[in-house]
């Protein structure tokens, strides 16, 4: 996943009385880079990758564990529903660390390819599926016996993930504009669909409806048929994409722009979704999670210095914020 680039946008809002959201609260973080973030209901808390582990934030205490368990160069941090159990991937370990979603303490690693990034827990098939973006691979993995048990060759640069609920995993293939669909018991690749027009696709959502919202780079995000393949539509987006995250309460998606700091949000109660909102948060803000209990999306972000020739901007320090979105 890239790392944010500061660029001068406007900034404008398209809502109604209906759906008008903005930033309502920001939770000061430490200093460091960041990733994917995830939310568990059970707990209520926000899960997210860091520089040096897995930072959780309480929403409704407002408690922020800065380092609930260390790792480096960390992509996805998330819980694994039901098991007692949370993990993070790390390209440093090349793999995913399992621990313990309360304490922190440490459970197992496990290799996975050599980048491990994306990872979702199917509920399901009860496995954790970890996103290889450099071999192309998805790794199985048992939480229960803390083993690997299987490995789905796809090939490309995988990226966000998604599952249906019943044992098909759904892959973003950044370098090749595709999803490739995955049975997850049967640990093979059964389908491919094919982005036309669809640059670097990154975040990938799917809704209660069997749509597949994937992000892409050329400012567009494409809804595709999850079972056929077939284009359903065609969604203008910000700059930046990096995710894509569903609300099922609400029936909404929701894909954050870090470029520009926007905020996309899609209404999916149709066969065909369409964007209602496009609301402001902050350059950087280029991944999220929402919370199906109340509909408040996180994004976390900071200030950025001006660019230097073609290095990437740095954040001012103390400036690494989670905002919460309402």
């Amino acid at each position: 996943m890239r790392l944010p680039v500061a660029a001068a946008a406007a900034i404008f809002v398209l809502a109604t009385s209906a759906t008008a959201q903005s930033v309502t609260k920001r939770f000061a973080v430490p200093d460091g880079g960041w990733d994917y973030v995830s939310f568990d209901a059970a707990s209520h808390r926000v899960f997210i990758g860091r520089s040096d582990g897995v930072l959780t934030i309480d929403v409704t205490s407002g408690a922020v564990t800065p380092q609930l368990t260390p790792a480096t160069r960390t992509h996805a941090a998330l819980a694994l529903a039901g098991t007692g159990l949370g993990a993070v991937t790390s390209t440093t370990a090349g793999g995913v660390i399992l621990f313990d979603a309360t304490t922190g303490a440490a459970k197992a690693t496990l290799k996975t390819g050599p980048k491990p990034d994306a990872a979702i827990y199917d509920a399901a098939t009860k496995t954790l599926l970890v996103m290889d973006n450099s071999v192309g691979t998805v790794t199985l993995i048992d939480p229960a016996t803390l083993a690997v048990t299987g490995t789905v060759t796809i090939g490309g640069a995988l990226e966000s993930a998604a599952v249906d609920g019943r044992g098909q995993l759904f892959v973003a293939v950044e370098d090749k504009g595709e999803i490739a669909a995955v049975d997850v018991k049967a640990k093979t690749v059964i389908r491919r669909i094919a982005l036309a027009g669809c640059e670097e696709p990154g975040g990938l959502t799917l809704t209660k409806a069997g749509v597949l919202i994937a992000a892409c780079a050329n400012k567009v995000a494409k809804a595709v048929d999850a079972s056929t393949g077939a284009a359903i539509a065609d969604l203008p987006l910000g700059v930046g994409p990096d995710s894509a995250f569903y609300d099922p309460s609400r029936d909404r998606a929701y894909i954050p722009t870090g470029r520009d700091g926007m905020l996309t949000v899609i209404d999916t109660s149709a066969r065909t979704p369409k964007v209602i909102a496009t609301v402001p948060t902050q350059v950087g803000a280029r991944t999220g999670t929402v919370d199906p209990a109340t509909g408040t999306v996180y994004v976390i972000a900071a200030q950025y210095e001006p660019a230097v020739g073609g290095a990437r901007p740095k954040a001012v320090p103390g400036t690494v914020e989670v905002l919460a979105v309402n």
